[in-house]
């Protein structure tokens, strides 16, 4: 496997190639719809909805390490996760992203997701995409290394059509400012 992050699928690759490829992709997608923006923008609703674009990053940042660190490689949390009691506030990366910079969500966004990419290439080092993780769901089944990326996949591609809709209300940026 490449060692770079791929800027898209291949049109004819290996299946782990493929979907870490599509991975990316809605990545640097979700990436460039948060770009540039400042505080005030980033906590801009698009109503009915309360989603922010700061809160958008907060919270994907948490479901990369949530998936690769925590459940495929069975390590804690880190920092803030790791402070936080979900219990009393289970959606505490929401609104607490409104108390945080755009540089500081954007550096918490690109950590998890950079973790993410040395956990996958980690497994993958070790086998294919059909690993099992280290973490159990509550019918004791422990979801594949394909089945994490496919919910991630799916993950991104749905905030990522609300990214979309809070970008077009800021400033009238569409599409996914990507080539290829």
């Amino acid at each position: 496997m490449n060692s770079t992050p791929l800027t898209g699928p291949p049109v004819a690759g290996t299946e782990a190639d493929t979907l870490i490829g599509a991975l990316e992709r809605n990545r640097r997608t979700f990436a460039w719809k948060c770009g540039g923006l400042d505080s005030a923008d980033l906590n801009k609703q698009h109503p009915p909805s309360t989603v922010t674009l700061g809160g958008l990053l907060k919270h994907l940042a948490l479901v990369e390490d949530e998936y690769f660190t925590h459940r495929l490689l069975g390590n804690e949390y880190g920092a803030p996760w790791d402070a936080v009691d979900w219990d009393a506030d289970p959606d505490w990366e929401w609104h607490s992203a409104a108390d945080d910079s755009p540089e500081e969500l954007m550096a918490l966004w690109e950590a998890s997701v950079e973790r993410s990419r040395a956990a996958v290439a980690e497994v993958l080092a070790a086998g294919g995409v059909d690993q099992l993780a280290n973490w159990k769901g509550r019918n004791g089944d422990s979801p594949s290394l394909r089945y994490i990326l496919v919910d991630l996949i799916e993950e991104y591609a749905r905030h990522t059509g609300h990214a979309d809709l809070i970008r077009e209300s800021i400033d009238g940026l569409i599409g996914e400012g990507i080539a290829g």
